[in-house]
């Protein structure tokens, strides 16, 4: 499809609000947040005027001035419009929304529309449709002329017809005739008790639309297709440039130099802006982005907030003082902005400009004096095509070609690139934009197309910009003599390579798409139809909530078919490679690898906290000093009293207290020691004291001070019960193998016994299996870091903390594969 002007379009809606239009229909929604089957009643008018709302939602998502509409109503009670005024007749017609530019308040009047008690004739208003586009572009004749006419078939039609269809041809008007519940083979729907007068005009469609060159449409099928992902193409603005040859090297006289035209090739989408608007308080109307009709005296009126900076530096506050900077986020007089606390306003000429060098910033009197750079292309070298690395192209491409209006040049333009054509060369090119500019390095690539000569300009990085780095050979390893080794770790045998090599050919997906009319196996994936979700999803969830009245009521349809075409791969490659995947696992040796989290140096216990001294006593090099009362460390809790024993504590040989690897081996020796002063008593896990660090590690929710108390916070919020359960696990891992982690043993069999009702009540069971199945192998490890004590605990706790069986999901209304005897064995 060629590509058409973007804007400079006028697009007439004729929509059909007849007494028939206001039938109701079950309109299915998507499934609910229990996968339960959800439907809605409408009429057929409110699930037409969707397509018309998305078709005009777009024309504002683009922002474009010439891109322009208006609403035409057929079978309205009154009558008002411009042919009516001036001739007479075409009763029951009216111009409902004068051809402008669409915005906010465009939305709302269509939003309002509803079925009126007569009929109307839709022909009419396609001849009104006509007369007011006409009279509106005047002599515009550049400008794009659609139609859009939106019917359900049961009204009464005229007869002359025929004029028309001359006229829209004789306009070049792209009409599109949108029908409800017509009958539509290619799409698979037809609507069983037709009536014979819906019969009859669907026919009638069908021939006035051949006969004007217009497409007849079913409604489903527009809805279907209005939210699919298609990337529009528009043809880019050319610029004027000189292509220059020899510049530099001789005098200006001496260069070669051709007028050129440059458009883009290619142009990178971003998904939409996401604006913030905020409550006006003087409500003024007539601002950007608020709809002129809006009532300041009723309506809240909301406006587009501007951005502003302002710039700031750090200073610590003196002695009772506090330093705070309102930062407004609106460039009117309004509430809002954010305080920040501790730092200083500064104006921007204080302000002196500086460049990072190393670690340090180094600033600049006087800015470094700019290049004499002359807008335009210099070619500075040639070479050959096959030296190109593709993968160095950056950023977007550009098509050059010669001066239209200049034959003599357009010979020698088309010499240069038909000469590189045969010669099979690319030349390197310095690009400047405008006089002055910083310079950019591309490579121009001749392109012979039937009826024109052009290049294709890519931005190139310069040296300094690529980074080479250097690998050892993966098959050529040598020992320290100089001696090859054959075989070695790190070489793959023959086995291992044919097993890759099948691993990899069973991937091909060149030969996994559909068959073709030949019968051959088409490729199954092709970049043309590969869109990005971040831009079309987003899209789709605006435009939808721009034209429905409740998100509640009218959720956000799933995502179209092809957008999620590419997400999954083919089953025939997926069952085809099995057998690969197999013999690679069986040759390389592959194994699921259990996530073990790293234990602490030993160093680090003697740098233990001066609270340690509550539990364990004064050092030796601390006896005779004076004890120091001070607030206990958020990671000790001791129930009080506290019982010190040699299977807590005992001492290595370097004078160190470490916590023992087993034990289980440690005789059971207790020794009473005094209840500490009441103003030495350790927060217990209920309680919330002051000013302490929650230990929340980055990218967490639960802490490690507090883990209960911030778990049933967070799952009282209701819509983090995922991330809770999975932070809370992962807390628990951490504490248990930490040194001193007996004195929180009780404290975490309290946080599994919730973690689990949680899991249980809120259908995160596979979770919470696989958590304490991940619990067992790091307490039950060979090595540090370990702690068999605590799963000896859980054992003595039994199967309330063991695996959800089948029969406990059951009850709770979820799912569990394990079985009453498995969870035994595993607790056992």
């Amino acid at each position: 499809m060629p590509a058409e002007r973007a804007g400079y379009s006028v697009t007439m809606f004729v929509i059909d609000v007849s007494a028939s239009m206001g039938k109701t229909r079950t309109v299915e929604l998507p499934p609910g947040p229990n996968n339960e089957a959800r439907s809605m009643e409408m009429t057929n008018l409110e699930w037409a005027l969707q397509y018309v709302m998305y078709k005009i939602q777009d024309m504002i998502f683009h922002g474009r001035k010439t891109e322009q509409c208006g609403v035409i109503l057929v079978g309205t009670e009154g009558t008002r419009n411009l042919v009516s005024d001036r001739n007479g007749g075409y009763e029951n017609v009216t111009e409902y929304i004068p051809i402008a530019q669409p915005n906010a308040g465009t939305l709302a009047k269509i939003s309002a529309i509803e079925p009126s008690s007569i009929a109307g004739d839709p022909t009419d208003g396609l001849i009104v449709g006509i007369e007011t586009q006409t009279q509106y572009l005047g002599r515009k004749a550049t400008w794009t002329r659609k139609m859009v006419l939106v019917t359900d078939g049961e009204s009464h039609i005229g007869d002359d017809w025929e004029e028309i269809a001359e006229k829209i041809k004789e306009l070049e008007i792209k009409l599109a005739i949108l029908g409800v519940d017509f009958d539509d083979a290619e799409f698979g729907f037809k609507e069983e008790d037709k009536s014979a007068k819906k019969r009859r005009n669907e026919k009638f469609w069908s021939t006035f639309a051949e006969s004007c060159d217009a497409i007849v449409g079913t409604c489903a099928q527009a809805l279907q297709d209005v939210t699919r992902p298609t990337p529009k193409e528009t043809n880019s603005a050319a610029l004027n440039y000189e292509l220059r040859v020899g510049a530099g090297d001789h005098s200006e006289d001496d260069w070669i130099t051709m007028p050129v035209k440059v458009s883009k090739a290619t142009a990178l989408e971003r998904p939409p802006s996401m604006k913030k608007f905020a409550k006006r308080h003087d409500k003024r109307e007539g601002e950007d982005g608020i709809p002129d009709d809006v009532d300041p005296n009723k309506d809240d009126v909301y406006g587009l907030l501007k951005a502003r900076t302002d710039y700031f530096m750090d200073r610590e506050p003196k002695d009772g003082e506090e330093a705070v900077m309102q930062i407004k986020t609106e460039a009117e007089d309004g509430e809002g902005g954010e305080t920040v606390k501790n730092v200083v306003p500064v104006e921007k000429e204080k302000l002196t400009r500086a460049y990072k060098y190393g670690a340090t910033w180094v600033d600049v009197e006087d800015d470094f004096e700019r290049l004499s750079t002359k807008k335009g292309i210099d070619i500075c070298a040639f070479f050959p095509a096959s030296k190109l690395r593709r993968e160095l192209f950056m950023g977007e491409m550009q098509h050059v070609w010669a001066d239209r209006a200049l034959g003599q040049n357009q010979v020698a333009f088309g010499s240069l690139v038909q000469a590189m054509h045969r010669k099979d060369l690319v030349a390197i090119t310095r690009w400047v934009s405008r006089d002055s500019a910083d310079p950019k390095m591309g490579v121009l690539m001749p392109k012979v197309w039937d009826k024109i000569d052009s290049f294709l300009w890519a931005q190139l990085p310069f040296a300094d910009d690529v980074r080479k780095y250097t690998f050892p050979s993966f098959d050529n390893l040598v020992n320290k003599k100089g001696e090859k080794v054959t075989q070695h770790a790190f070489l793959p045998t023959k086995t291992q390579m044919t097993a890759m090599e099948h691993f990899v050919d069973s991937m091909d997906l060149m030969h996994a798409g559909p068959k073709d009319e030949s019968g051959e196996r088409e490729p199954w994936f092709d970049p043309a139809q590969s869109y990005n979700p971040a831009l079309h999803r987003i899209k789709q969830a605006l435009f939808h909530a721009a034209v429905v009245p409740d998100l509640n009521t009218h959720p956000l349809p799933l995502p179209h078919a092809e957008l999620l075409k590419y997400f999954e791969p083919p089953p025939k490659v997926v069952k085809r490679a099995e057998s690969a995947i197999k013999d690679c696992i069986a040759e390389f040796k592959v194994q699921h690898v259990v996530k073990v989290v790293g234990r602490r140096r030993k160093e680090a216990h003697a740098e233990a906290d001066d609270d340690m001294s509550l539990v364990l006593g004064p050092r030796a090099d601390q006896k005779d000093s004076k004890p120091t009362v001070r607030e206990p460390s958020p990671t000790l809790r001791p129930e009080v009293p506290v019982v010190a024993n040699k299977e807590d504590v005992q001492m290595d040989d370097g004078g160190s207290e470490t916590e023992p690897d087993d034990d289980d081996d440690l005789p059971k020796q207790e020794k009473a020691i005094p209840p500490p002063s009441p103003t030495l008593v350790p927060s217990t896990a209920n309680e919330e004291p002051m000013d302490i660090d929650p230990q929340i590690p980055e990218g967490r929710i639960i802490g490690a001070a507090f883990p209960l108390r911030d778990f049933k916070k967070n799952i009282a919020t209701g819509d983090v019960v995922s991330k809770a359960v999975e932070d809370l696990a992962f807390i628990i891992m951490d504490i248990i193998i930490q040194p001193f982690a007996k004195r929180r043993h009780q404290e975490m069999i309290e946080c599994l016994r919730e973690l689990r009702t949680v899991c249980l009540t809120e259908d995160e069971i596979d979770v919470w299996n696989e958590s304490i199945r991940e619990l067992k192998d790091v307490c039950l490890a060979a090595e540090p870091p370990n702690n068999k004590t605590f799963w000896s605990e859980i054992q003595a706790v039994g199967k309330t903390l063991g695996l959800i069986t089948q029969a406990e999901a059951k009850k709770a209304g979820g799912k569990s594969s394990v079985s009453d005897a498995a969870a035994e064995r595993f607790i056992r």
